[in-house]
């Protein structure tokens, strides 16, 4: 397992962007498959996105595809997901996960598929 840490959520109005960073204690975070997940009140933890193992392949929900992106920088052993056009049902606590996981990143869309999970960050959109 790897320890993460996300940062960047916050207050926003619909149609913003905003971008979430998960930091992560292993310098060998390329051997990684990285995601996102969110969960809002009331409601199970959802599906976001993926990039998998080496970074070469991504995968999005079907809800957030065309307004969010996720990438990763290897030097900065980061992961961020870049969300724009933000909508208030994209209210949610996001939590970015990892696993050393070499399947597509198609293959990667359940949480049960990672073993590792930040504490997560909130991120509220008014509307």
């Amino acid at each position: 397992q790897v320890q993460l840490e996300e940062s960047g959520g916050g207050l926003v109005q619909t149609g913003d962007s905003l971008r979430l960073t998960c930091t992560a204690s292993d310098q060998t975070l390329h051997r990684y498959a990285m995601g996102w997940f969110r969960q809002a009140p009331g409601q199970e933890r959802e599906f976001v996105a993926v990039n998998g193992w080496t970074g070469s392949s991504t995968h999005y929900a079907d809800s957030v595809k065309d307004r969010f992106t996720i990438y990763r920088d290897s030097a900065e052993n980061a992961v961020y997901l870049q969300m724009k056009n933000l909508k208030p049902e994209d209210t949610a606590i996001y939590y970015c996960v990892a696993a050393k996981s070499r399947l597509p990143a198609t293959f990667l869309g359940t949480a049960s598929s990672f073993d590792s999970w930040g504490q997560g960050t909130q991120v509220t959109v008014s509307s």
